[in-house]
């Protein structure tokens, strides 16, 4: 950006997966101005990333030279570089493989799909002795009807999502970024923009619901599904949730449990093995995704809120998964719960551009569920982004981009599967668990109203 220095003031709105890398990328090229604005005290309880766990898959060689599968494989090599090599971020990562499998022949025929692009050894799996013996006996106790897959021993494991989120931020703050969190001093309501004579708009910064202004030379917009209520995005976003439990497990379990690799069925759900602190275990159901529909300005939008309960149909399909493979676990009753959100985009590719009509704003939005996977490089391309050198054939698959959503069809499944196979409202759901309660502490920081 012209007039881009490293005495410029910087303000990211968004503290969360994608805020804390791109404020510690900052401070680590030197910006000595950098201030960070969140609803939530750190680690938000709504942000994806303040979660125990999330896979990560290392990327292959594209099988052809398309933008598409360059993006991606270029993406997941910086990231999993930094997993692997970054002093911070690699205690975090562990390399226990993956098995990839589904039971409807939709699903599978995508697992298919996927395996074909895999340069790994993969070993079938097409019997519940198969999937059993991935594992220490004992742990998978199903008959895994209908499951049919692969396993894929190295090039893939999980990362504990939680510890690495903490150490970017405990890092970026030893380099000076500084946070303003919690309650109205963080809360942004609303971007400062002016229009010149010419119709020119800029953004100069943020103003938050205490009332403050916070000026910057440049902000970034990286407040994950809430971005949408702050800048018009065009339809590009849809703030898309999905449903995660934990399981509580005893200390002997714990233990079996230890090293496993990760357990994804595409249309089921998956989970990865238990915390070390709780011995708990995160369970995901797995389904195209929520949206909590509600008409703003005569036109309908997905508004996401926050809240540590899920639908009783999530919870329905988490002990479908396991009875299928963990019944000695089906019954168990939950400890937590809570609903995620992300925000597709309408290809799933990031939006990571400065924008084009507003000056000295630049987004980083639309995890569209690959966010924290791919959180070390997004740090990393946005600030190439800010600084007005990322890759070209990153910059046109990631730019600004409101044509891919003319006539967006907000319940496009976007090549997800399980559930019925449609996208699900939340705005008439009706019945929750009775495992928690509408999140005290984050009820102000997500409105379900613009």
């Amino acid at each position: 950006m012209d007039g881009l220095t490293h005495d410029s003031s910087i303000l990211v709105i968004g503290g969360g997966t994608w805020g804390c890398s791109i404020a510690l990328q900052l401070a680590r090229r030197g910006y000595r101005d950098i201030k960070v604005l969140d609803a939530s005290k750190f680690p938000s309880p709504i942000a994806a990333g303040n979660d125990l766990n999330k896979i990560a898959e290392e990327g292959n060689p594209p099988m052809d030279d398309s933008d598409e599968n360059y993006t991606w494989n270029r993406i997941h090599q910086m990231s999993m570089h930094a997993w692997l090599n970054d002093i911070i971020l690699k205690p975090f990562y562990h390399s226990t493989g993956f098995i990839m499998a589904a039971c409807g022949d939709e699903a599978y025929k995508h697992v298919l799909d996927y395996a074909a692009e895999e340069k790994a050894e993969l070993l079938p799996l097409n019997t519940a002795d198969d999937f059993q013996n991935t594992m220490p006996k004992g742990v998978l106790t199903g008959s895994f009807p209908k499951w049919r897959g692969y396993w894929k021993k190295k090039g893939a494991g999980w990362v504990f999502a939680r510890g690495a989120l903490e150490a970017m931020y405990a890092e970026s703050m030893r380099l000076g970024v500084r946070y303003v969190t919690g309650g109205h001093q963080g809360k942004v309501d609303s971007l400062i923009i002016s229009s010149s004579a010419e119709d020119v708009k800029t953004v100069s910064g943020a103003k938050t619901a205490d009332g403050a202004e916070h000026k910057a030379d440049y902000t970034v917009l990286a407040a994950g599904a809430y971005s949408d209520q702050l800048l018009d995005f065009k339809k590009q976003l849809r703030p898309t949730a999905w449903t995660l439990a934990h399981l509580p497990m005893s200390t002997k379990e714990a233990r079996l449990w230890r090293d496993l690799p990760v357990l994804y069925g595409v249309d089921r759900g998956f989970f990865i093995e238990p915390d070390e602190d709780k011995h708990e275990i995160k369970i995901c159901d797995e389904h195209p995704g929520y949206c909590n529909f509600v008409e703003v300005d005569r036109e309908v939008r997905s508004v996401p809120f926050a809240r540590q309960q899920i639908p009783i149909g999530a919870e329905h399909r988490m002990r479908l998964l396991l009875a299928e493979v963990v019944p000695h676990l089906a019954d168990r009753p939950f400890s937590f719960a809570r609903i995620c959100w992300d925000a597709d985009t309408p290809d799933r590719f990031f939006l990571i551009d400065r924008h084009p009509e507003v000056s000295n704003l630049m987004v980083a939005v639309g995890g569209s569920g690959h966010g924290f996977m791919t959180n070390p490089a997004v740090g990393v391309l946005a600030v190439d982004a800010l600084e007005g050198v990322m890759e070209p054939r990153l910059q046109k698959m990631m730019k600004w981009r409101p044509e891919t959503a003319v006539g967006r069809d907000w319940y496009a499944t976007q090549d997800r599967f399980g559930a019925d196979g449609k996208i699900m409202d939340l705005s008439i759901v009706k019945d929750w668990t009775s495992i928690g309660e509408l999140d005290e502490s984050s009820k102000s920081s997500v409105s379900t109203t613009v």
